[in-house]
């Protein structure tokens, strides 16, 4: 745990000083930003592990920054916002953050899903998953977490979505339950009224399917789950 840094983006004095407090009594090592150009600053003076990043920052706001995290592989992102919306929340999502809090929120929650966060960004590393998986012309990279397309286009794909559907792939034919899915993505229970799921479904649909609408690859079984019903090795 002490090998994790982590860096907290709050531009509110009191919630950030709690923040700082609450993880360090955990043993984390923990920096602190109130904007995008402290949290630049905090980046490059300490290996970040994971970012607990306000949606509403002063400046360009936690939304905006977090296309300049997203592309790290090994960094971890959790949302909090003060707005009860599923519209930052699913933005959030569709941007590629690993989970969100809406305040207030229980500070004992939050640990656990940080600390969930890192063991599967730890667990990512020590994985043997640089194997390549194909299916339907299209190549799953493992190692370095890029889809390459029939046609040659190369997609960073981010860890949620990754882990969700190399699950869908090694189950393929088979139901996976929301509930399954999101405990391989984020390792927590599932929610009522959780669209963590559906919104990386949805991500995962946008790269290969043709129509969203009328998925060939990745099928809804509605009240159940989802199937992948692609071609394996092909």
């Amino acid at each position: 745990m002490q090998n994790n840094h982590i860096l907290i983006v709050e531009d509110e004095d009191v919630t950030r000083f709690n923040l700082r407090n609450l993880f360090e009594a955990e043993g984390y090592s923990v920096s602190e930003a109130i904007d995008g150009d402290t949290m630049e600053q905090a980046l490059k003076a300490n290996p970040v592990s994971l970012v607990i990043m306000d949606i509403n920052l002063p400046g360009k706001n936690g939304l905006l920054l977090a296309r300049e995290l997203t592309n790290n592989p090994d960094l971890g992102l959790i949302f909090l916002t003060g707005r009860d919306s599923d519209i930052d929340k699913i933005l959030g999502l569709e941007i590629g953050a690993d989970d969100y809090l809406t305040k207030p929120f229980n500070p004992r929650e939050l640990t656990i899903r940080a600390r969930n966060i890192l063991n599967r960004i730890t667990q990512s590393k020590k994985e043997p998953d640089n194997a390549i998986i194909t299916f339907n012309g299209w190549h799953l990279d493992g190692n370095s977490r890029k889809m390459t397309s029939p046609q040659g286009d190369v997609i960073s794909v981010p860890r949620g979505e990754y882990r969700a559907l190399r699950l869908l792939i090694a189950n393929a034919g088979q139901i996976v339950t929301r509930a399954e899915l999101i405990k391989e993505m984020t390792g927590r229970e599932l929610r009522s009224n959780d669209r963590t799921v559906d919104v990386t479904i949805r991500r995962l649909r946008k790269h290969f399917e043709a129509d969203t609408d009328a998925p060939e690859l990745i099928n809804t079984i509605h009240g159940e789950g989802y199937r992948f019903v692609g071609q394996v090795g092909e």
